[in-house]
């Protein structure tokens, strides 16, 4: 069956195609003129997303995630074990148990919520990027749990998914997030949590 294949292609078998590789770089002239700036643009597509967004001043960020973890009523969050203590300096009555020695599934499962930060994040798809750096954690941090908020600082953000790349190390584990985790199949509606969070927070940080 293959030689037949390699017969009907002839003597051009085997030639690669041209790829077209001009990837917009930059954000496109209606795109920027829609957001006044890259990171409110950010914030606008994370909440065409079905995520909670809010822009916080560095001094406010503490307050921020206590009100945010208060508002969800949670008891028992997870955090990596590098997050900031400054992140979590307003929190009262919820427990924030670091990933230090790794937490079993069982307890990220049942836990309320996870926080952390993130490596890029890109405006034109309201999309926030993992690589396992700091403040973010192991993978399965952001799988488990039900609800994640996660803090972006403004200079992490760029404005198209070709500049998110350039930053990135395609050897390290990234998680692409926009939006709630949901799938959708032919014949089945459509269901949230099923490979990460059924509920997305985001904290934009603006000096």
């Amino acid at each position: 069956m293959l030689r037949r294949v390699r017969e009907a292609l002839g003597g051009a078998r085997g030639a690669p195609p041209e790829v077209p590789r001009r990837y917009e770089r930059r954000l496109s002239a209606e795109d920027a003129a829609a957001g006044a700036d890259v990171p409110a643009l950010f914030g606008e597509r994370v909440a065409e997303n079905r995520a909670a967004v809010r822009h916080v001043g560095a001094d406010e960020l503490a307050t921020a995630v206590a009100a945010a973890l208060w508002g969800r009523e949670a008891k028992q969050i997870v955090v990596p074990a590098d997050l900031p203590f400054g992140w979590l300096a307003e929190l009262d009555g919820v427990r924030a148990m670091a990933d230090r020695p790794a937490i079993d599934v069982d307890a990220l499962a049942a836990a309320d919520g996870v926080v952390t930060g993130c490596a890029v994040a890109i405006a034109e798809t309201g999309t926030v990027v993992l690589d396992g750096g700091p403040t973010q954690g192991r993978r399965v941090l952001t799988l488990l749990p039900a609800y994640h908020l996660c803090v972006v600082q403004a200079e992490q953000i760029v404005g198209t998914v070709p500049e998110a790349v350039g930053r990135l190390d395609p050897a390290r584990p990234l998680t692409w997030i926009s939006g709630p985790s949901a799938a959708y199949g032919a014949d089945m509606p459509g269901a949230e949590g099923m490979h990460g969070p059924r509920h997305l927070e985001v904290l934009v940080v603006e000096d």
